[in-house]
């Protein structure tokens, strides 16, 4: 019988620590996609200090957990400072960025509008 999976790049009925699934290099931001698509996106990223995501908007509810060290999040005209262990959610349509004044891990989840 073949098993359809959603999920990609991650095994499968195994427990894992998500900070360990993506690697800082130096100079790069690293990431590993999980699932993509609609209604949803997950993606691990590593970013090294002083890398960043440039300001954008999406067309979905973006919520970032940090899962090691601490990013400087932009939400429109607010700056945040997000470290290990919370979470922000950027909404749909808004422009944000993120910034790696040190290192830093995150798990991005997006969720979109099925119409």
């Amino acid at each position: 019988m073949n098993q359809q999976h959603f999920m990609k790049n991650i095994e499968f009925s195994r427990v894992h620590t998500l900070e360990a699934l993506v690697e800082y290099q130096e100079g790069r931001v690293v990431s590993r996609t999980l699932a993509q698509g609609r209604p949803v996106s997950v993606t691990l990223f590593a970013f090294a200090q002083g890398e960043e995501i440039s300001t954008h908007a999406a067309a979905g509810d973006a919520m970032v957990f940090i899962l090691d060290g601490e990013a400087e999040i932009t939400v429109g005209n607010e700056i945040f400072s997000v470290k290990k262990g919370e979470t922000i959610v950027m909404p749909a349509n808004i422009p944000h960025g993120l910034m790696a004044k040190e290192q830093f891990k995150m798990l991005l989840i997006v969720v979109f509008s099925l119409s």
